[in-house]
């Protein structure tokens, strides 16, 4: 018994959904890789750390940029406490007439200094009369420094 093959006009629909559920597959698993290490590469890279240090002398703070990588004052936010409780009127570095503080900071918290803090130098400002809490005589003064969101140090000394 000879068998002939008809020619048949209707397509393989198991093996076309296979072929494309396969394809769909490996689509998915491209997008989701390149998203994975896109990720990866886009985390910030760390910057070298930054050592400074605080004086408090009656109302005058004095910031002391000990060593490490240069600082953008132009980009810096710093959050003054005294015992723990934050002062009324943050200083907005850098300025030079600011509510709650004297005119007149000296070095690159100075509106008029060189906006790129280096190793060496010292930024001082002073508290005013219509700044609170007031910083007596054994106060404990915690200044944060913030490079826009990022922590850049948390500094605590005795007020003399």
């Amino acid at each position: 018994m000879s068998r002939q093959f008809r020619r048949s006009t209707r397509g393989s629909s198991v093996l076309l959904g296979s072929v494309l559920l396969i394809g769909l597959v490996v689509v998915v698993a491209a997008a989701v890789g390149a998203a994975a290490f896109d990720a990866a590469d886009s985390s910030p890279t760390p910057t070298r750390p930054t050592a400074l240090s605080l004086g408090v002398s009656g109302d005058t703070l004095s910031l002391t940029h000990e060593g490490g990588a240069p600082l953008d004052v132009e980009s810096l936010a710093i959050r003054i406490s005294v015992d723990g409780e934050p002062l009324a009127h943050q200083p907005p570095v850098p300025f030079f007439s600011a509510s709650g503080f004297r005119p007149g900071p000296t070095g690159p918290f100075n509106a008029a200094a060189d906006s790129r803090w280096t190793a060496g130098e010292t930024a001082t400002l002073e508290l005013a009369g219509t700044n609170d809490p007031d910083i007596e005589p054994g106060a404990a003064v915690t200044v944060r420094v913030f490079d826009g969101e990022t922590p850049v140090a948390a500094l605590e000394a005795k007020a003399s």
